[in-house]
């Protein structure tokens, strides 16, 4: 009994020890009382909880080991900030104006150090060759040509300085953002190196932030001629049905999806859709987002939030003969373009017994209210951005989106530009 006591007792103390708590304080007027903690998932933010202010002051008490990026969102004013966790607590507080965060103060090691890293990292890709350039121009026996060589020699500096023992994420993120992405990586770094990357790191791969842009970096490396070649041999290596295997797989697909490379796109969702192996909650998401697009599938309900131009509650309690869904937001150029042509047609498709429906990814309530005044359609929004939930029930990548539902909301069309959907009601 003595035995399995202490073992209890180890374990009780291990658990206390892995729990970290992150606190954020925010100023009297600040009138957000919910905020949403995320961890990170390769480049897919996962809810951890939500928690209520106390005293303008929300404290997220983390149950086990993370270290890796982490996001705070506070849905009332749709603010949001990023920060690190190595394990240990988090302690931030926000300078608001206008109910909006201006400005984080980090008051915990890790995220004042990480962010001093980042200042520094930022000037050294911006500025650091704009003084080699003015360099050439001033000797070094010279006042400003001295003080030229010390900022150079400053800036030149990286980040090796950081104790590994003691900043072990700041080091990794900061050691392989310098390796695998900055401005002259690419000219140093193979595909070889890239794959012995991906495959040897440790979990703060996934957490990190980095995985996709180095994903893309490589592909890059590999040129358009060869995407799948580059593709098959990263898979080879990671082996597809083991956990990193499918993150990797779930962000290509993300990739090529947000490029609009179709043909590797249905290539490797189709990979997917076959594996035989347990499917790990990551790889499940993106299969779910796809699968809630295919063509023929129901189109998901959405509760509207505040509608114009309807009396109907949700997107299913549309009746029409066929609906046109658009994805859009007022700071997209593309949709600036675009809408006016759909505007200019619309007597004509309600003629045809055709619904439109705008579902906004905009955040500004002013700019998007005023947007609207001129779309005499069904508009509603969650003023949200790209924190919606359209983006992942419907698997958005790019404003404007469009989908063409029929009457009992299957969809019939995948539009690529407005000229698409006027084509196929006969109207251009």
């Amino acid at each position: 009994m003595k035995k399995i006591f202490t073992t209890s007792a180890l374990l009780a103390a291990f658990s206390l020890q892995a729990q970290f708590t992150v606190t954020i304080q925010a100023p009297a007027d600040f009138k957000d009382q919910d905020a949403i903690l995320y961890t990170l998932n390769g480049s897919k933010d996962i809810i951890f909880s939500k928690e209520q202010s106390k005293n303008n002051t929300w404290t997220f008490k983390y149950p086990k080991n993370y270290m890796g990026m982490m996001k705070v969102y506070f849905p009332g004013s749709n603010n949001t900030f990023n920060f690190i966790s190595e394990n240990k607590n988090v302690n931030v507080k926000l300078e608001t104006q206008g109910n909006k965060v201006k400005d984080i103060v980090y008051l915990d090691e890790a995220n004042s150090v990480m962010s001093k890293l980042q200042e520094g990292s930022q000037k050294k890709e911006l500025i650091l060759p704009a003084l080699s350039q003015i360099k050439e121009y001033y000797k070094d026996n010279t006042d400003f040509g001295k003080a030229l060589k010390i900022e150079i020699s400053r800036l030149s500096g990286n980040a090796d300085g950081i104790d590994q023992t003691q900043h072990p994420f700041v080091y990794y993120y900061n050691t392989n953002y310098a390796k695998y992405l900055s401005n002259d990586a690419a000219k140093k770094v193979s595909q070889d190196d890239v794959i012995n990357f991906i495959d040897k790191s440790n979990d703060m791969l996934e957490t990190s932030s980095l995985l996709r842009p180095v994903l893309v970096s490589y592909l890059n490396n590999g040129g358009n001629t060869n995407v799948t070649g580059s593709v098959d041999k990263l898979l080879d290596r990671l082996k597809v049905e083991t956990p990193r295997g499918q993150t990797v797989l779930s962000e290509l697909i993300d990739v090529f999806d947000a490029y609009d490379m179709q043909e590797f796109k249905d290539k490797y969702l189709n990979l997917a859709k076959n594996l035989k192996c347990t499917i790990t909650d990551r790889l499940a998401t993106t299969l779910k987002s796809n699968a809630n697009v295919d063509m023929g599938a129901v189109f998901p309900n959405n509760k509207f939030q505040t509608a114009t131009n309807t009396t109907a509650k949700s997107l299913h309690d549309i009746k029409a003969d066929k609906k046109i869904v658009i994805f859009w937001s007022s700071t997209c150029s593309h949709c600036e373009t675009e809408l006016p042509q759909l505007l200019a047609k619309y007597n004509d498709l309600k003629s045809k017994n055709v619904q439109v429906v705008g579902l906004s990814l905009d955040v500004d309530k002013d700019s998007y209210s005023k947007k609207i005044s001129a779309f005499p359609w069904v508009n509603d929004s969650e003023l949200r951005g790209w924190n919606s939930s359209y983006v992942e029930t419907y698997n958005v990548h790019a404003t404007p989106t469009y989908f063409i539902l029929d009457a009992n909301n299957k969809i019939i069309n995948k539009p690529e530009h407005v000229g698409d959907v006027l084509e196929y009601f006969k109207l251009k």
